[in-house]
């Protein structure tokens, strides 16, 4: 009850500080930050776009555990409940400091607030637990002592709950959602090509062509979405320029804006996940933005920050060589999602997210891959980071039971920016065959195929590759996602009745 306590009255100081965090996501944002590359792995394999809600509720629990613990101590000791919430605001207060977009008073007020509070809620119930009744007390004396133990405990929870739901409204009240609705996207001055008539093969059970905003993979260090005021934010780019310079989010808007279909994917994403996907996207070609900085000779490393405190460094390369690199501010015809970094957000086609695809973008910094590693880079993978060519079944699942006869297997491919050229599907140590490629608006997007197989009864494992438009086929080296992208065929096994 007096941790309770404590979360509502950090609520209630996020909501009313500002530039705040409560003490969970300060904690969460440290453990984000400095966990071992292997446990982020585990933890995105495992929860994938639910890695967050896991590392939220494995934190309450630990908390809770914790203050169990100290609860039963204080009934001894009251004093030490006293030091147990003083420790839990010393870890919100070191937590919260130096997180990025976070202000002194927003990262001190909260846990020392809600440490104070813990702290009287155990002053308040410690003493009508734990007092012993006399040996003679009547049954009556023991019954006041009961009921003054459950008022207070239940003006405590009560107060918390009130306390909790005043702070999470003021939140609210923070939200930009209201602004992002008011947004009127400009209409491009280059729309995206018409897509193919054949994009979507019409197979059950394979993911669309165009991923819906809601079903977009989400994967990034926020452990809560970051509102940004679309009148207050500002895109500098600075460092090795001739001419620094800065947009606001109009600025950027009446800009000419190009419309592009691009397949993003996730370096995490494991050998026939669904760490990626496909949706037009509206932004401002990053080159314009580039040339107009006059960037010097030697820059060879473009790093982007977000507003989190969040780095990504793009080969300066990969942006000037011609390809649809975007700071994009629309996503499906719509303003971009907060999710997905409203206001803008950077997007290089043929690139893992980890190096490009900075959400909720502030800062352009011009400088080299030897004078700053960015965020993932500090902790083990690749600077250097190009999609890998990759074949995915989704159609049969894994261990599913089919009637012999025909049987539809499909899935999606892609190897943006190269495109892919073909792919083939191979039944138990059959030949290679190939299979029928949906169309596709360019190169920078996934493809679906699908194989029509004779499927007799018995057991078979089915595997498919993909060959890029450079003619190379996809390797069947197995590799895990970490330093740069897994690699390796994916195959299923399936009981065919």
């Amino acid at each position: 009850m007096a941790v309770g306590a404590a979360l509502a009255v950090g609520e209630l100081a996020v909501g009313v500080v500002p530039r705040a965090v409560t003490p969970v996501v300060a904690v969460g944002g440290w453990v984000i930050d400095h966990v071992p590359a292997a446990v982020k792995r585990f933890a995105i394999a495992t929860f994938g776009t639910n890695d967050k809600l896991a590392l939220r509720v494995g934190i309450l629990a630990v908390l809770l555990l914790v203050a169990a613990g100290i609860g039963l101590l204080a009934r001894r000791r009251p004093w030490l409940g006293t030091v147990g919430a003083a420790a839990f605001g010393a870890v919100g207060v070191a937590a919260g400091l130096g997180r990025a977009g976070v202000g002194v008073a927003g990262a001190v007020v909260p846990p020392l607030a809600g440490a104070a509070a813990a702290a009287l809620a155990l002053c308040t119930l410690v003493p009508r637990a734990g007092r012993a009744a006399p040996a003679a007390a009547s049954p009556a004396a023991m019954g006041v002592d009961r009921r003054r133990f459950v008022l207070g405990a239940a003006g405590i929870v009560v107060g918390s709950a009130a306390t909790g739901g005043l702070g999470a409204a003021l939140q609210r009240r923070r939200r930009v959602d209201a602004a992002r609705n008011r947004v009127v996207l400009p209409r491009p001055a280059r729309p995206a090509p018409a897509r193919p008539a054949d994009v979507d093969l019409g197979v059950p059970g394979v993911d669309p062509f165009a991923t819906p905003d809601d079903a977009f993979y989400r994967i990034d260090t926020a452990l809560t979405l970051p509102q940004v005021d679309p009148h207050a934010w500002r895109l500098t780019v600075r460092g090795l320029v001739d001419r620094p310079r800065s947009w606001t989010y109009d600025e950027l808007l009446a800009l000419p804006l190009v419309e592009r279909d691009l397949t993003l994917v996730c370096v995490s994403n494991e050998v026939g996940g669904h760490l990626a996907g496909t949706a037009r996207w509206l932004g401002v070609p990053l080159a314009d933005l580039l040339h107009d900085a006059r960037v010097r000779p030697g820059a060879d490393q473009l790093v982007s920050r977000s507003v989190d405190g969040f780095t990504a460094g793009t080969p300066v390369s990969a942006v000037l060589d011609g390809r649809d690199a975007l700071v994009v501010v629309g996503m499906n015809g719509r303003p971009l999602p907060v999710a997905h970094g409203f206001p803008a957000r950077l997007i290089v086609p043929g690139l893992y997210g980890y190096v490009s695809a900075t959400k909720w973008v502030t800062e352009l910094e011009l400088t080299t891959f030897d004078a700053f590693d960015a965020y993932w880079v500090r902790r083990g993978w690749a600077a250097q980071a190009p999609v890998k060519t990759m074949a995915r079944i989704d159609t049969p699942r894994g261990l599913s039971s089919p009637a012999a006869g025909r049987v539809a297997v499909a899935g999606v491919a892609w190897a943006p920016h190269r495109g892919v050229r073909a792919v083939e599907v191979r039944i138990d140590e059959g030949p290679w065959l190939p299979a029928r490629l949906a169309g596709a608006p360019s190169a920078d997007t996934w493809r679906q195929w699908s194989f029509d197989w004779d499927a007799p009864p018995g057991r078979h494992t089915v595997a498919v590759r993909a060959v890029d438009g450079a003619g190379a086929t996809q390797t069947d080296e197995r590799r895990p996602p970490m330093p740069d992208g897994a690699s390796g065929h994916h195959s299923v096994v399936v009981l065919v009745r």
